[in-house]
């Protein structure tokens, strides 16, 4: 669509055209906001959506949170730094892949610190104060943008159990229970936290976590429920490169058991960006419309850190297993 416009120059008038865009015209949606960002976890509060993603950079310079909101997932409006350094003493090394619930008006931001790593694995050095403290820490506030403040004062988790790195969490609650899958290296762990959120309610056999790791796994757990379903899905391959991808599983309760169905997200020949994973997924409030929320990298791209955050759309076959899903610059939320 166009329309006419009259402008000077001097004292000559001149004619001139601007273009809007038609409802059949599409936008660029993808990535949808500015900057390099990771590990998105979407959600919806109340009326807005909001997306807590990593900072993605070095790791000497991973060390805050941004947060982003919407209210029709075009414009988002950044929050800034609602987590950092100064709330968060035992940060040392990096900060990453925030995950967020509310519960009794509050709210409770998970997130993965420092990198721990164990005695015995490469790169581990006994010297080096930053290799061997850290884990997953919790924040609390007030308002999903924050300001957050450290709840414990020092890792939620700082151990290692069933071989799991303790790194991206993420809480999932399904009838007054609060789930909390976690895990690096190859290994999930599950476990339920307690009713202030500061430690974990033991299983049936006294331990705290049970390993429920799917073929395939290796970080990124979420969760999600549909139809009495629930949908177990993680990241697969190398996050530093393109064979990064998105796997799932279904089953009819929580806690499992969970069997590999396939691959919904990674890229291949002809794509439009590469590595696409460490994801979350959105439901329109009042709809059956999904959405997935994850991150990729541009093509072209030399840096592993330069990765951008994108939503496409989820959809679903009769049987209730997920359609394969294209990656776009549109994204959602056109006219």
């Amino acid at each position: 669509m166009k329309t006419k416009i009259l402008f000077f120059v001097g004292n000559v008038l001149l004619i001139g055209w601007t273009f809007a865009q038609t409802p059949t015209e599409k936008q660029h949606n993808n990535p949808i906001f500015d900057g390099w960002y990771a590990d998105p976890e979407g959600i919806v509060f109340g009326d807005t959506y909001w997306v807590y993603p990593t900072f993605s950079d070095d790791y000497d310079k991973q060390l805050h949170f941004d947060a982003f909101s919407s209210k029709d997932l075009v414009h988002w409006e950044k929050h800034e730094r609602i987590l950092d350094t100064t709330k968060i003493k035992w940060l040392r090394q990096a900060l990453w892949a925030p995950s967020i619930i509310e519960k009794d008006e509050k709210y409770y931001l998970f997130f993965g610190a420092n990198d721990i790593q164990r005695p015995g694995r490469d790169g581990y050095d006994p010297n080096n104060d930053i290799n061997h403290f850290g884990g997953i820490g919790v924040a609390v506030a007030n308002s999903p943008s924050g300001p957050f403040e450290d709840l414990l004062g020092k890792p939620l988790i700082s151990e290692f159990h069933n071989n799991a790195q303790p790194i991206d969490q993420f809480v999932f609650e399904d009838e007054g229970t609060y789930y909390f899958f976690y895990g690096g290296w190859s290994h999930c762990n599950l476990g339920r936290l307690n009713a202030d959120f500061t430690g974990f309610l033991p299983w049936e056999d006294g331990n705290l976590f049970k390993e429920v790791t799917p073929e395939g796994y290796v970080e990124g757990p979420f969760m999600f429920k549909r139809n009495g379903i629930y949908y177990f899905m993680w990241s697969e391959g190398g996050w530093t490169n393109g064979s990064y991808k998105v796997a799932y599983a279904m089953a009819d309760k929580p806690t499992g058991p969970y069997k590999r169905i396939g691959t919904i997200l990674e890229s291949k020949e002809g794509d439009i960006a590469t590595g696409a994973g460490h994801h979350s997924v959105i439901r329109k409030p009042g709809t059956d419309e999904w959405i997935i929320v994850y991150h990729r990298r541009p093509i072209p791209n030399l840096d592993r850190d330069h990765r951008v955050t994108c939503m496409d759309k989820m959809e679903f076959n009769t049987d209730g297993t997920i359609k394969p899903i294209k990656m776009t610059f549109e994204g959602v939320g056109n006219p």
